[in-house]
């Protein structure tokens, strides 16, 4: 088994590459009888990207220095976040943290009540041939060190109509004008996000009030964040397995073991 070091390393580094690929606001929209002129077609956008239920996401997240990254996958939003992604650590500090663990992508899959990582054989190697790091949200909340804090609700809120609802909750939006995004003809919003100054939200709407583009700007403590999603294949099925038992390592137990 892997030091107590290497432990915490493994769970740090990839609880903070998620963190930064699928953040989300927990706040709420303004109420269906706010006067502001954007709620009706964007309450329109949120209800027809909700009722699609899944998509095809692709998106980019860079951190400052800390992090960039690639994301590709399928994720369902009906009952719970569940979904996979391949995600690609293509720069920054982390992406260093990673490859020093052996890993230079990771599948990751979200059900419900936990998200699994792979980690890779390199890793396996140094946990009792386990593959895989199950972070159940729960214990998520309170990893003892802070890291883990919102985890839960920021994995249940990375739905697109989750953008919608950053602008809903905004006092700051307006329609940007028709655009083209990905060869599709699109409405472009942009506002600011409450509660985060200097962050931005804006959104690329198709005809049938689905997103096909969204962007994210802003700083955070680990430096200026920029993150750019496309979404495709609305209501593409979205089957996910849970990883074997016997190939799985809790991070509780990483985080709470003996050192060599």
């Amino acid at each position: 088994m892997t030091s107590m070091t290497g432990r915490r390393t493994a769970f740090a580094v990839a609880v903070t590459a998620v963190l930064a690929c699928l953040t989300a606001c927990m706040s709420a929209g303004p109420t269906e009888d706010d006067p502001v002129p954007w709620a009706e077609p964007l309450r329109a956008v949120e209800r027809a990207t909700g009722r699609a239920g899944s998509a095809w996401v692709t998106s980019t997240t860079v951190i400052g220095d800390e992090l960039s990254l690639k994301a590709d996958g399928a994720l369902s939003w009906g009952d719970g976040v569940t979904g996979s992604l391949t995600l690609t650590y293509t720069g920054g500090t982390t992406a260093d943290a990673m490859r020093a663990l052996g890993v230079t992508s990771m599948e990751a899959r979200y059900l419900p009540d936990a998200y699994y990582a792979k980690m890779g054989d390199a890793f396996a190697a140094r946990a009792d041939g386990r593959h895989w790091i199950k972070y159940a949200y729960d214990d998520l909340e309170d990893p003892g060190d802070g890291a883990g804090a919102g985890f839960a609700d920021r994995m249940r809120d990375t739905a697109p109509d989750e953008a919608v609802k950053l602008l809903l909750a905004s006092d700051d939006v307006h329609e940007v004008g028709r655009e083209t995004a990905r060869g599709r003809y699109t409405t472009h919003w942009s506002g600011t996000v409450d509660g985060y100054p200097g962050r931005t939200v804006d959104i690329w709407v198709d005809g049938q009030d689905l997103l096909v583009k969204k962007t994210e700007r802003g700083r955070t403590e680990q430096g200026e964040l920029s993150q750019t999603a496309y979404y495709s294949d609305y209501g593409v099925p979205v089957p996910v397995d849970r990883p074997p038992a016997a190939d799985t390592a809790d991070f509780t137990e990483l985080m709470g073991g003996t050192t060599d």
